[in-house]
């Protein structure tokens, strides 16, 4: 396998982990509009990066299954989405809130070091197929970057001093 096989599967399964995190977030926290919000429509983005991913793949003999095309919620989905309204905005969903947003900009970061990787050895190898894949995809990741270190930004002074 060679490395640019390795960086496509690792970039896949990122995206696929980290559309999966975000939709469980916008679960976990549905009575924070904002969160809910934004978390289940950039989820989309990591949802298309992983299908057009799994196509590129095709190209260099990679089979990586897409990920499915509605994610249903399911029973621990509506479990989840039941707790959250349950709990409300006491200061340990903050917390989580928190926890949660750090994790998904760790998945993001890792995301967007391997969309640079890729598009690196796109332009070493001059391949246009993978450049132009990096150069569509990366952007939208480096925005969920922003996107929950703003949340963290914004929300950690009165969550923490709170507790």
């Amino acid at each position: 396998m060679s490395g640019i096989t390795l960086v496509l599967k690792a970039l896949h399964h990122g995206e696929r982990d980290l559309e999966e995190e975000l939709l469980k977030a916008a679960e976990r926290h549905r009575t924070d509009h904002e969160i809910h919000h934004v978390a289940t429509d950039i989820a989309r983005w990591s949802h298309e990066h992983a299908a057009r991913l799994a196509d590129t793949g095709r190209h260099y003999g990679l089979d990586l299954s897409g990920p499915a095309d509605d994610p249903s919620p399911g029973f621990l989905a509506t479990l989840r989405e039941k707790a959250a309204e349950a709990v409300g905005r006491r200061p340990e969903p903050g917390l989580l809130l928190l926890h949660d947003l750090r994790d998904l900009h760790l998945a993001a970061t890792g995301n967007s070091l391997h969309w640079e990787m890729l598009a690196q050895a796109a332009r070493a190898t001059t391949d246009s197929r993978l450049l132009d894949l990096a150069t569509a995809c990366h952007p939208q990741t480096l925005r969920q970057m922003r996107w929950t270190n703003s949340m963290i930004k914004t929300l950690s002074p009165q969550l923490i001093t709170s507790v």
